[in-house]
């Protein structure tokens, strides 16, 4: 492990999101670096010091006061409210209501939950990018990177060798997305890396490709036999979806 890997993973490890291997990793490379061994060293110092301290603040009494005068006056009520009014509230209820009724409100939630695991996953690309953190086993032969996932995770990632349609395996990493570890299978076309992101889902349904940009890299997600899939790269968008073309044609022919 480098040191540009480890000073990923310090705040990590204070906080106990690391699983058992990559604490032993780090406490490993910690151990016999003087460098990283003083930096958890200031972190955790850091950590109790803002543990103990006391944050809260309380506003003075006038600042209260010129907060509320200046604030406009309520109007006062002048007259019962009508049945007409009432019943228009009681409308506007029921519709709010109808719309929860037939799910709408919780696809929001799941549009929302799917904005931000794509944001994870951009993100968990941009550090797979930083020196020494792109692959854990380096390899060309898919008999070798998939036997590497096994017990490291849920699901084994299928592994897929594309090379002879121009797009080469290099290896395989694990990496954190959502509070948990995932695998990624990497692969390279010319000099760009596409990262494929693989999670285990409870949803079996098949979900078709859809195509979306974030910070500048295109993804290309899809769901196929319980797994989720996101392939992220700065190759262009016809060329990422030729990518994840062959790779499910090469899925379903295996399986």
């Amino acid at each position: 492990m480098t040191c540009d890997e480890a000073e990923i993973l310090l705040h990590a490890l204070i906080d106990g999101e690391l699983d058992a291997g990559h604490s032993r990793d780090v406490e490993a490379h910690v151990a016999g670096c003087p460098r990283c061994a003083a930096a958890l060293a200031d972190y955790r110092e850091m950590s109790k010091a803002i543990a103990g301290a006391n944050l809260r603040y309380r506003a003075p009494l006038e600042l209260r006061r010129r907060i509320e005068a200046s604030l406009p006056q309520a109007q006062p009520q002048t007259s019962a409210p009508s049945r007409r009014s009432v019943i228009r509230g009681f409308a506007m209820g029921s519709a709010v209501s109808a719309l929860a009724a037939t799910g709408l409100v919780a696809i929001v939630l799941r549009n929302d939950d799917e904005q931000r695991l794509l944001s994870e996953v951009v993100t968990a690309h941009l550090r797979s990018l930083q020196a020494g953190h792109l692959i854990d086993v380096v390899s060309t032969d898919q008999h070798t990177v998939k036997p590497w996932f096994n017990g490291k995770l849920d699901v084994s990632p299928p592994v897929i060798d594309l090379t002879t349609q121009g797009f080469t395996l290099i290896g395989g990493r694990l990496d954190y997305v959502d509070a948990r570890a995932i695998g990624a299978v990497v692969y390279r076309r010319r000099q760009h890396v596409i990262n494929l992101f693989v999670a285990q889902t409870a949803n079996t349904e098949r979900r078709p490709a859809k195509m979306e940009t974030m910070q500048g890299f295109n993804v290309r997600r899809w769901s196929e036999q319980g797994i989720n899939f996101w392939a992220v790269s700065d190759i262009g968008p016809d060329e990422l979806a030729e990518f994840g073309d062959k790779f499910e044609a090469a899925l379903r022919t295996s399986s």
